[in-house]
């Protein structure tokens, strides 16, 4: 496990929670529930889950046994956590280390399910609804909504026509080629569409699935009092990305770059980001949620796209980013794929990511909200960091040798302590760094490298 310093330079997170105590100890087994059905993560008791003050926990051993006890009479199925006392100067804090769980979903005896299964939602824990509970049961048996059947349809409800409209630039497509690509499956004696077959190219689909549409908006000003432009987009998925980018062109102004007598009109956004963040939306979303549909929305000052479902249980944002992927619907991830809609598995935040930095935009906010996972654009091109040569170098040490107090940073750059207090207080402001302490006159404060 990690050490308590480098855990306190942490934000809390969809896997880190501070707890003072556990004179509430439901809240801190809700924690660890949503811990074991997600990414899994680390909680803390003894520590000011606001300040970061540590404060320690009384009669360290017996507070362990009792959370020993507490996990086990009060978790179903049973979750098998590490827990440990880490030492802090002269007192000691609980540590709870739960692991993404292949029983999931777990949940609190006393509630039952799906009342007592949560989630975890950034920093919070949210009560589980009915379809997230069966999620986390497939997720478990290595099932996908979108390869269920659709046992009361036969294979006539797929569009062949459109089907075959949408993989011609590719490649002509044959009536087995349904059962190669899972539209169509055997099942109950007939054959009978998935329901990612159905949300593909199906005749009725909005029969079945009447929020697999994408809502598209355009609002003046940065919040969405009023509209200037509005579309609902219904057409089959693969058809469902041009759309959204035709209605992004319509709305989004272009830029004149001049180079000598010549001039050329360029998007004053990289349109490239944005398709990958409305193919992933599609590919990603949870269409067993009930009225949440795809939303993208245009303002002012930042471009929203957002669809329904959370991460997938064990996967973080801070995953994504790192190119880790986990694909919710495989029948849509498959065709996507094979029409070029989306590339290799876990591609698309990075080349997101590529695009906005080549155009000089920040990087995309990437946010699980609700029921719902939203990436955000900004739309003001990145300011100059102001961090000078003196600055970078604090960075690069601290990147270095995490953990390093301010005489010892100041000692290998050269300035004075105060001089050097002064920068670090900057950094800190600015998130390039997070600090450790007690208090802001801690001799020991202790210098890390800002996370995720």
């Amino acid at each position: 496990m990690e050490s308590l310093e480098s855990l306190l330079s942490r934000p809390e997170s969809k896997t880190l929670e501070f707890k003072r105590d556990l004179s509430s100890p439901e809240k801190a087994l809700r924690t660890l529930v949503a811990f074991a059905n997600g990414a899994g993560g680390i909680l803390i008791v003894g520590v000011e889950d606001g300040s970061k003050s540590v404060v320690g926990v009384a009669n360290p051993t017996k507070e362990e046994e009792r959370m020993a006890s507490l996990i086990s009479d009060s978790i179903h199925p049973p979750l098998v956590p590490e827990i440990c006392l880490l030492p802090w100067r002269s007192i000691s804090v609980i540590a709870v280390e739960v692991f993404p769980s292949g029983l999931r979903p777990h949940y609190l005896k006393s509630k039952g399910t799906p009342g007592g299964v949560y989630l975890r939602v950034g920093s919070t824990n949210r009560s589980a609804d009915p379809a997230q509970v069966q999620e986390l049961q497939r997720s478990v048996l290595g099932q996908t909504f979108d390869e269920l059947p659709m046992s009361e349809l036969d294979s006539e409800a797929i569009d062949f026509r459109a089907a075959s409209e949408s993989f011609a630039p590719k490649r002509k497509l044959a009536k087995r080629d349904l059962k190669t690509l899972h539209l169509v499956v055997r099942h109950q004696r007939k054959e009978t569409p998935t329901v990612g077959g159905m949300l593909l190219f199906g005749k009725n689909r909005r029969e079945f699935f009447p929020e697999a549409t994408v809502k598209a908006a355009h609002f003046a000003g940065n919040d969405r009092t009023q509209i200037i432009d509005s579309e609902e987009i219904d057409c089959a998925l693969p058809a469902t990305v041009e759309e959204v980018l035709r209605f992004a062109r319509k709305n989004l102004a272009k830029a004149t770059k001049i180079s000598g007598s010549r001039h050329s009109e360029n998007w004053a956004f990289p349109l490239v980001a944005l398709r990958e963040a409305i193919a992933n939306s599609l590919v990603h979303a949870d269409y067993a949620l009930k009225g949440s549909p795809v939303r993208f929305a245009i303002f002012g000052n930042r471009i929203e796209i957002e669809n329904p479902g959370l991460l997938l249980p064990g996967l973080t944002t801070a995953d994504m980013q790192r190119g880790v992927s986990k694909l919710r619907n495989r029948v849509i991830g498959r065709v996507f794929h094979e029409l070029g809609l989306i590339e290799q598995w876990g591609s698309g935040i990075q080349r997101m990511n590529q695009e906005c930095r080549n155009s000089g935009f920040p990087l995309p906010l990437l946010e699980e909200l609700g029921q719902s996972f939203r990436v955000t654009f900004s739309r003001a091109k990145s300011e100059p960091s102001g961090i000078d040569a003196k600055d970078s170098r604090i960075l690069q040490i601290v990147k270095e040798t995490p953990g390093l107090t301010t005489a010892r940073i100041a000692a290998r750059i050269a300035l004075t302590p105060r001089a050097t207090r002064d920068r670090l207080s900057k950094l800190v402001e600015a998130g390039s760094l997070s600090v450790v302490a007690t208090g802001p006159r801690d001799p020991k404060r202790a210098f890390y490298p800002a996370q995720l």
